[in-house]
């Protein structure tokens, strides 16, 4: 049985799906605000602390291109249902962990099960909604989700923090997915899986190749850019993606099949989709810094000051760019958008913490800019990346997407989180006087936030070169489906 395509159950399928996609999103970022309590509880110390983020965006990126591949093996409704029982469990975990060390065993387990569940979610939404107008709305909405949610996730963690305790930004999940369970055994049906092998020697590239960049660039901050391990675990990163180029190039079923990337259309969409990212989680560690320890927000105001971001994603990837990705094609759409985030970040740099009331005169309009371009640029990104694929690799271009989106926020994370270390480490060989942390701390997010905004303009550039100017694409072909069963 396939998906119904017409109908109020539609929309339906789309809200659970929504829902997961949301869950999975929001623990990217849910857990930062708070860390400072988590770590105090825990007994974590200061070098330690970053991999409760890290664990899960590692296993998250790193497994979700297997992921996809799985969702179209198993069938999509399977893949969804297993991954949100194996993400109920490990959130409880997770919640429940009496040391920092089974933490994060329990976050890499939630990465585990999301990279099973997010390209199951995004391949329900793909094959339920086929016209060009719906399909419009439903990534639309898709969009929103995806972007809003990390920015939800630091409003509800510094809620959850606030007012319950930190294990709660943790075991918020186990509800959650009740509720999705019950919507999925409703409204969404069994659909069809495909006979295809799995790509282990793909995985295990892609997984190594992953892990060991982020961790590279991670370490790096703290051990400096010459350290050996640094560059040995780098040089690994680098070898094992091209063995994983490679190994995609000959395998009979690869986890990411180059045709994706090798057609204009799909291969830009997904640098449109990856290349913001590499601005965007950076700024939240930014932001959050900001708003804690510089403005002295509570961990609640914190949350609440990243809402016109949250709100302008929503607009931007549902009435803008839901109205215009009708009218014009998507790099006509998306480069503009890029260009709008680089100008919102821009307006975050040289900021002075004792002038006036900067969070209105400055971090509302810079988020309020960020947040249309980025909610324009995703929804189009993420249609053309998943629209007219072959229905052999509906769950592949699937976990494309979503892994080039987690891979883009570690290494964007782990890329800005040194460029302010190392600048702000400049500042003070310069000579001031050593208590002056604050102008060494804003000297580092200065420079963190002009990179992002000069990222955001190649990424215009990228996209412009890669991406056509109009699409001319015919329906993909099928391929012979296996009943699910």
């Amino acid at each position: 049985m396939t998906l119904s395509r017409t109908g109020a159950a539609r929309w339906w399928a789309l809200a659970v799906a929504g829902l997961a996609q949301l869950m999975v999103v929001l623990d990217s970022t849910i857990i930062t605000i708070a860390l400072p309590a988590l770590q105090d509880e825990l007994g974590m110390s200061d070098a330690s602390r970053s991999w409760v983020i890290t664990a899960y965006a590692l296993a998250f990126g790193g497994l979700l291109l297997l992921g996809g591949r799985l969702s179209d093996v198993l069938g999509a409704r399977r893949a969804f249902v297993l991954g949100l029982v194996g993400f109920a469990l490990t959130s409880a975990l997770a919640g429940g962990a009496p040391t920092w060390g089974l933490l994060l065993v329990a976050r890499a387990g939630q990465g585990v099960s999301a990279a099973l569940l997010a390209p199951a979610a995004l391949a329900v939404i793909s094959a339920t909604f086929t016209a060009p107008r719906d399909r419009a709305t439903a990534f639309g909405v898709y969009g929103a989700l995806t972007g809003a949610g990390a920015v939800i996730g630091l409003l509800l963690g510094g809620f959850l923090t606030e007012w319950a305790g930190w294990r709660w930004c943790l075991l918020i999940n186990v509800p959650i997915v009740a509720v999705a369970l019950i919507g999925t055994s409703r409204v969404i049906p069994t659909m069809e899986r495909r006979g295809v092998r799995l790509d282990w020697a793909g995985a295990l590239t892609s997984v190594v190749g992953m892990a060991a960049i982020v961790f590279a660039l991670t370490e790096v901050a703290t051990r400096g850019p010459g350290d050996l391990v640094v560059v040995a675990t780098l040089g690994l990163g680098l070898v094992s993606m091209a063995a994983f180029v490679t190994v995609q190039s000959r395998s009979a079923s690869p986890l990411l099949p180059l045709r994706i990337l090798l057609n204009r259309l799909r291969g830009g969409a997904l640098l449109a989709v990856a290349l913001p990212q590499l601005s965007l989680f950076g700024l939240f560690l930014v932001l959050t810094y900001w708003f804690q320890q510089i403005l002295g927000f509570s961990p609640m105001q914190a949350g609440f000051a990243f809402l016109p971001l949250a709100l302008s994603i929503g607009i931007g990837s549902t009435a803008i760019a839901g109205a215009l990705s009708q009218r014009l094609a998507p790099r006509n759409l998306i480069v503009p958008s890029l260009i709008v985030m680089a100008v919102g970040f821009v307006l975050l740099v040289g900021l002075d913490p004792e002038s006036g009331n900067v969070y209105l005169t400055r971090f509302v309009p810079a988020e309020i800019l960020i947040g249309l371009g980025l909610g324009c640029t995703i929804t189009p990104a993420v249609e053309s990346a998943t629209s007219n694929v072959d229905s052999r690799d509906t769950g592949a271009a699937s976990g494309a997407v979503n892994a080039v989106t987690q891979l883009g926020g570690s290494v964007g994370t782990a890329l800005l989180n040194t460029v302010a270390t190392l600048a702000a480490a400049t500042a003070m060989s310069e000579g001031r006087s050593p208590s002056d942390q604050l102008h060494y701390t804003t000297v580092g997010f200065d420079a963190a936030l002009t990179v992002a905004a000069v990222m955001l303009v190649v990424a215009a550039g990228v996209v412009t070169v890669v991406m056509p100017a109009r699409v001319r694409e015919s329906p993909a072909e099928p391929s012979a489906p296996v009943a699910e069963g």
